[in-house]
């Protein structure tokens, strides 16, 4: 017994390992409303794009000596608004132009990175250093959190409008544009806070796996928020947790765990929606031997 108890507590005796669970945690609620209104708004590839699209503003600001979440904040927010201008002064369709442009700037990235030969550690920036977060990350983190929860919690029945149905919310008067720029710059905002914990490859994950999972199983907008959380912390605790027995990364193995619960949601839609039709085609033929009948 005490044997299996020090397995499960093992994890939560170094500060370390506290502090990773801890800024994971401060990013859960923020990342996984943002990621059930990107993926109802068909903005996952936004989130790839904006993700990559941060590292040379990192390079700059370190250039300049400045905090390097500002730049990473502006190259991502400078990202989204050229794929927005060019996608609306271009024949290339959306998709195409964000491809593109996150492509480009990764690119410029690298080169900058090994140009200027900076002491900034590319697998870090990339992949995050959860393990070696220090006290000021994670308060500049969960700053940045409280922020984007702020403002998702003020306006999150006009994002929904807005994610649902663009026109119709422009119609019944609310400031669409408004909207749109607030949401990308809280997507930014959060990249910037995830880029510490989990760098920014994997922050993708993070903005696009738990709406995903959540809307494969919900029905609700609120059912698909709870669930999306519920799958970040669970990814957390699990992914952390198995990391420190195997002693992997745990950002890559928190992601790992994540990819699991979505292929798990993905079997459980498939079987709820065959028994659905299960049980329309027994309804269907039922009407017709009543009607057969009489």
């Amino acid at each position: 017994m005490d044997v299996w108890l020090d397995f499960f507590i093992d994890p939560f005796r170094f500060a370390y390992m506290q502090k990773a669970f801890l800024i994971t945690f401060l990013i859960a609620l923020p990342m996984a409303a943002m990621s059930s209104l990107m993926v109802l708004k068909g903005w996952s590839l936004m989130g790839d794009a904006m993700s990559h699209a941060v590292l040379p503003g990192i390079v700059m600001a370190f250039i300049a000596g400045v905090p390097l979440a500002v730049g990473a904040f502006g190259a991502g927010l400078f990202c989204a608004v050229a794929t927005g201008w060019l996608n609306a002064n271009s024949r290339v369709k959306e998709d195409t132009m964000m491809g593109i442009v996150f492509s480009g700037m990764f690119g410029l990235g690298i080169v900058m990175h090994v140009s200027v030969r900076s002491s900034l550690h590319l697998d870090h920036i990339l992949f995050g250093d959860m393990l070696g977060v220090s006290w000021s990350d994670i308060g500049s983190t969960a700053l940045l959190a409280t922020l984007c929860s702020t403002f998702l919690i003020t306006k999150w029945r006009d994002l929904v409008a807005q994610a649902f149905d663009g026109m119709h919310a422009q119609a019944i008067g609310l400031k669409t544009g408004w909207l749109h720029y607030g949401l990308l710059t809280a997507i930014a905002l959060m990249i910037v806070a995830s880029l510490k914990a989990v760098g920014i490859i994997l922050s993708i994950a993070l903005l696009v796996a738990p709406g995903a999972i959540a809307f494969l199983v919900a029905r609700t907008f609120v059912g698909m928020l709870s669930v999306a959380v519920g799958s970040v912390i669970m990814s957390a605790l699990i992914g952390i947790f198995v990391s420190y027995h195997i002693d992997s990364e745990p950002a890559p193995t928190m992601v790992l765990m994540m990819t699991g619960l979505f292929i798990v949601a993905l079997v459980v839609s498939q079987v709820r929606d065959m028994r659905m039709r299960q049980g329309a085609r027994s309804a269907r033929s039922e009407r017709i031997a009543t009607v057969t009948d009489n």
